[in-house]
Formats: structure tokens, C-alpha cells, sequence
């Protein structure tokens, strides 16, 4: 079935405290989408996030980001005062997150409506800590752990809880115990909160693309609480770390830091930790973007502690095996699965692509740049796709327009007909070329939709700081807005 829907990080919705959240404003999001003819509602990865503010590189696989608890429900609650809120500095820019404000203030609040919860006495949230028993404890350890080292990488710490001695953990366990606690009732008030606003748009026929990356990061509770899982040493210091080689973008590649999977210790045990973060995500998304799609085929490794990507080399992943497991092991029926399988795609990526029967995405940025490799015009595209103008990790469509060579906008021009384009012309006609694609899906980010520069340039990659902040205001999305996107998802067969 042909449909649509938008992007939208959680992080960009307009709220009252500093930060998108699962507040009335994500509510009145979902409705603008029914009134859009929209079906779906992608945003980033959920968990929480650590220096340089990338949901990309989160604490935890599992976890989510206290940042997006709603406080106006604490305010109903009566767990906090509108006064309280409102005595703190969240930042004087409605259209842009301040981390390092927020990393400060939110936490005030947070612990004060904690110590008023009694949440330990809530059979409810007794429930929820059972049920995720198998990663919520380890992760409310090491957030408080984390904290006493002053934020310092779990690798940093002092060696018996580094190396997760017995005798070490049951000292931090009692030390804490109160902090753990705070930790938990964090994690249940995300996930409740989390729970209902996606049971709103499922109500609504909207459902929810969510999205995980390929890789956790180094300094997080799971690559601490089981190191086995990972390519490091006696000492646990990573032998290769994750990145992507130069290309046309970049002549040094990208350089994540990510440590890789030992895949032949998670073959062994069936992929049992991949079923569980993927059947996580599930609980929490309808539809579910597998970031770096290319590297279950093959990855780059880069020696750890070079300071580029240049000389790293390609080895191969576990490829369809893991799949078939996931198929087989996942409990689940219509499980629904997209292969983000960007960038330059060789012929045994394409393969498990198609072995898989996963859609990949088509960007419509790539289609017209003369450094892309891929086969990126829209007339390659087959129904089996997601059609994108571009995506979190992209300029935005008029800032593209902008940044290409006069080469690559004539082709750009020649293709869709024109001989020049005006000003308020640019995102449109290329929003219109996504929609009209064969792709059975669509997503158009909001900050096409509105027309935006770079200004809205949620990430550059490899660029640290500055990412990941800007913010939607109220009021931008407008009902003639919203009529102009039903009118054209309406003439492209997308309601």
C-alpha cells in the first residue's frame, strides 16, 4: 500500500522546558499528521545521550532519554509546581536545545518529583523493573557509578568495578542504592509516558518508524555489563573500532569509535542479545530502521587509536544468518524492518538486502551528486523502498540545492523539467519527485516540508558539537501546511 509520513525528532517538537518530549505538543503532532493523510511518524533513536548529545551514541541500547519525560505530567501529578519549572533556565532560543542547560536543570526537577513519588511502593513500577530485569539494573548502576567517577568512561573507573568484581559490585549496589532507585523510576516514567503517546497515534492510524544503530557506544551500561559481546582485549580496551572509509564526502572517512561485535561469540549463542535488543525495539516502535544496514555484510575495522579512518580494512559480517535467526527467534508476527542501506553498495550488500526482503531507502540528495556512487534516480527506485529527499545525517533539501556543483543542479533541473527554480520553489519540487516514486513509502522530513536551510541541519557528521539541537516552534506548522501535504500525498495515491 502507497503511504507517507514525516520525520520528526522527539528532540525538535515544540515544548515549554528547553527540549522536545512526550508532551501535549508530541499529542498535537500526531493529530497534525491525521490531518496531513499521513501514515507514519519517524523520529531518531530514543535512548540517552552522553557528550556531543548524538542519539547515535547513547549510555544504553535499552534505555530511554529522561530528557523526554513530559514535567506538565508531573505538574498534574502533583510531583512538581509550574513554579518550579518556571525558576529554571532551559535557555533563551525557543527554535534550538541547550544540552549543556538542560544537562543541569532537568535533573533538578527530575529528583524532586521523584522523592515525591513513593515510586517503590507502586505495584506498576514493580512490575515494569521485573519485566526488564535483564538490562534495567545494570544500566541504573553504571548511570550512578558514572556519576560519583564525574561522568568519566566506565574504562576510567578503578579496577574492581571496572572489571565488575563481585565483591566491588555489591559495594556500589549498597552505596547507591537510593540513586539506583531514582534510575528505575526515570526509565518507568519514560517508558510509561513513551507507552501511552504511541498507543494515541496507533488509535489514529499513525505508526511509529523508530531506529536502531548498527553500533552502541564504548562509554555505555552494555558494553560494561558485557564486554563479551565486543572485539576487546584482557583489559578491555577495543582492538578495532567502527568508522567508514574515505569517500567523494570526505577524504580521511568518518571515524565513530564504536567497538565491534565479536560475531563469532554471538553466532554461538544463537544472536540471543540481538533478538533481545530487537525485540525491545519492537515493543516500542511499529516499524523499525536498521541504521548501517552495510555492515552486517561486511564492516570497516579500524585499528583502535588512529586518529582517521584511512587505514582501516573491510571484513565480513554474519550476514543472513543473523536474520534467519531473528526470523525464527523473534515472537512476533508482521514484523516490519527497514534496511538503511545508503552509501556505496556492493553486490553481496544488495543480495541481503533483497535476501532479507527488507526495504531499503532511496535519497533523492544522492540521486543528483556526481560524488554518489549509487543508483539514486528516482527511475531505479522499485516499489519494495522508502523514497527520501534526505535524512537526520543531510542538508536539508534547499540547503542541498545550495551546496551542489552548477553541474549536478542542471542535471538536478534537466530532470525534473525545469529550467530554473525559484527560491520557494526548491523543496517542493523535489518533495513532489519523492512522492510521485514508485516506493510504496515516503518520508519527508518537517524541515523540507517547511521549506528550511541549513539552519534546520539537524547533524553534520563528524563534526562535534552543535549537533542534534534544532527545535520546531509553535505555530510553524500551519493549516494551510498541512492541507498543501494531504493535497499532494492525495494526488501521488499516498492517503
Amino acid at each position: 500500500m502507497r503511504a507517507s509520513g514525516i520525520l520528526m525528532p522527539v528532540t525538535s517538537i515544540p515544548s515549554n522546558y528547553g527540549i522536545g518530549c512526550f508532551s501535549k505538543e508530541a499529542y498535537e503532532f500526531v493529530d497534525q499528521l491525521v490531518e496531513a493523510g499521513q501514515k507514519y511518524w519517524q523520529i531518531l533513536p530514543l535512548g540517552p545521550t552522553g557528550y556531543g548529545d548524538s542519539p547515535y551514541q547513547s549510555f544504553s541500547t535499552f534505555a530511554g532519554n529522561p530528557y523526554f519525560i513530559d514535567l506538565e505530567y508531573f505538574i498534574e501529578e502533583g510531583l512538581l509546581t509550574k513554579e518550579e519549572c518556571e525558576e529554571i533556565d532551559f535557555g533563551d532560543d525557543a527554535g534550538k536545545v541547550d544540552y549543556g542547560k538542560l544537562y543541569v536543570s532537568r535533573n533538578i526537577l527530575l529528583k524532586k518529583a521523584f522523592l515525591k513519588s513513593q515510586i517503590e511502593k507502586s505495584e506498576d513500577f514493580q512490575a515494569f523493573c521485573k519485566e526488564n530485569e535483564s538490562w534495567l539494573y545494570d544500566y541504573c548502576l553504571y548511570r550512578e557509578i558514572k556519576a560519583e567517577y564525574e561522568e568519566k568512561c566506565w574504562n576510567d573507573w578503578d579496577d574492581d568495578i571496572r572489571q565488575r568484581k563481585p565483591e566491588a559490585l555489591e559495594e556500589y549496589e549498597q552505596k547507591h542504592k537510593d540513586g539506583i532507585l531514582f534510575q528505575q523510576f526515570l526509565q518507568y516514567e519514560f517508558y510509561i509516558q513513551w507507552k501511552k503517546l504511541r498507543q494515541y497515534a496507533n488509535e489514529r492510524g499513525i505508526e511509529i518508524i523508530g531506529d536502531i544503530p548498527i553500533y552502541v557506544s564504548f562509554d555505555s551500561a552494555d558494553v560494561w555489563s558485557h564486554p563479551e559481546l565486543f572485539e576487546l582485549d584482557k583489559n578491555n580496551i577495543p582492538t578495532a573500532v567502527a568508522g567508514c572509509p574515505p569517500d567523494g564526502f570526505s577524504d580521511v572517512g568518518q571515524l565513530w569509535g564504536n567497538p565491534l561485535y565479536r560475531w563469532e561469540y554471538h553466532e554461538k549463542t544463537g544472536y540471543a542479545w540481538w533478538m533481545e535488543r530487537v525485540s525491545h525495539c519492537l515493543k516500542l516502535y511499529d516499524v523499525v530502521r536498521i541504521d548501517h544496514f552495510r555492515g552486517f555484510d561486511e564492516y570497516y575495522s579500524i585499528p583502535y587509536g588512529e586518529t582517521t579512518a584511512r587505514n582501516g580494512k573491510w571484513i565480513k559480517g554474519p550476514g543472513i544468518k543473523l536474520f534467519h535467526a531473528l526470523k525464527s527467534g523473534i515472537k512476533q508476527e508482521n514484523v516490519k524492518l527497514i534496511a538503511e542501506d545508503l552509501g556505496y553498495l556492493t553486490e553481496s550488500v544488495m543480495q541481503l538486502v533483497k535476501d532479507t526482503g527488507y526495504p531499503g531507502m532511496k535519497l533523492l540528495q544522492f540521486a543528483f551528486d556526481s560524488r554518489e556512487s549509487g543508483n539514486y534516480l528516482p527511475y531505479h527506485y522499485e516499489k519494495n523502498s522508502v523514497a527520501y529527499t534526505g535524512t537526520h545525517d543531510n542538508h536539508t533539501i534547499c540547503g542541498w540545492y545550495k551546496s551542489i556543483s552548477e553541474q549536478d543542479r542542471q542535471m538536478a533541473l534537466e530532470y525534473i523539467g525545469r529550467e530554473n527554480l525559484e527560491e520557494e520553489e526548491i523543496a517542493w519540487e523535489f518533495i513532489r519527485l519523492a512522492l510521485a516514486s514508485v516506493s510504496d513509502t515516503c518520508i519527508i522530513p518537517i524541515w523540507d516540508y517547511l521549506s528550511l536551510g541549513d539552519e534546520a541541519r539537524m547533524n553534520i557528521p563528524s563534526k562535534i558539537g552543535g549537533n542534534w539541537a534544532w527545535r520546531l516552534k509553535k505555530g510553524e506548522i500551519t493549516k494551510e501546511l498541512l492541507r498543501k501535504i494531504q493535497k499532494m500525498s492525495s494526488i501521488y495515491g499516498r492517503l
